[in-house]
């Protein structure tokens, strides 16, 4: 009963922190690519449909092209795991005296020895499929993939490139396009640092210094993006 406790909690913390990844990760790709965008097409022009519509069509574009990296890439990952669970299970039946080894090696790293280790490494050689999973994780540095939550993790990526993607464009409904961009960088600035120090408190690290990071990384890509366009500017 604790046992399976323990599991599920173990399983939904990790559920937890893989959404967490896929929030921030489209999120905060939306935030910067959006607002280096606005923020160039603004200095090059005062005309807020041009500055709306590209604005927008970076956020579309921005979103389905997380969303399909995501999918296509999480596939990629998922094949080459496949792959070295075939190649760890050909090499458990044709070189079991190797891989045998490799497995004592593992557990003598982690402190065990004598009839200890010699017990550990016999009921591992009796089934197959722990071998794999020790081999797989300990030796490899791999961890299994949910097939089945690939595509759910890429729609939340794109979902949440779209939601990051029109918080720099808010401005510029808002107020007149003369300040829009000040307010569009204060925003987006607010928003990265806050998601920065709730990533930090939902995981490992100093909520100040990793909101800190996150504005500074993030607002500092977008200004790339005023300086190409003020350089081009046509006003």
């Amino acid at each position: 009963m604790s046992e399976g406790l323990l599991n599920l909690g173990t399983e939904q913390h990790a559920g937890l922190g893989s959404k967490l990844g896929d929030i921030i990760l489209g999120g905060q790709d939306g935030l910067v690519n959006t607002l280096g965008v606005v923020l160039g097409v603004s200095a090059a022009t005062s005309d807020l449909r041009i500055i709306i519509a590209g604005g927008l069509a970076a956020a579309f574009a921005e979103s389905i092209s997380m969303a399909a990296v995501a999918y296509t890439s999480t596939l990629a990952d998922l094949d080459f795991y496949r792959s070295q669970v075939e190649r760890e299970r050909r090499e458990i039946r044709e070189v079991p005296q190797l891989e045998e080894q490799e497995v004592r090696t593992i557990f003598q790293r982690w402190g065990f020895e004598g009839s200890l280790l010699e017990q550990i490494v016999e009921h591992i050689k009796n089934h197959e499929e722990h071998w794999v999973d020790i081999m797989m994780a300990h030796e490899l540095q791999l961890q299994p993939i949910n097939e089945k939550g690939v595509l759910a993790a890429s729609l939340l990526v794109g979902f949440s490139a779209i939601v990051g993607s029109l918080i720099p464009l808010l401005p510029f409904f808002l107020i007149p396009t003369t300040y829009a961009p000040i307010a569009a960088v204060l925003i987006t600035a607010l928003t990265l640092f806050g998601v920065g120090a709730i990533k930090a408190r939902i995981t490992v690290g100093h909520p100040i210094r990793s909101g800190v990071q996150m504005l500074l990384i993030g607002t500092l890509s977008a200004l790339a993006g005023y300086a190409i366009g003020a350089f081009f500017g046509a006003r």
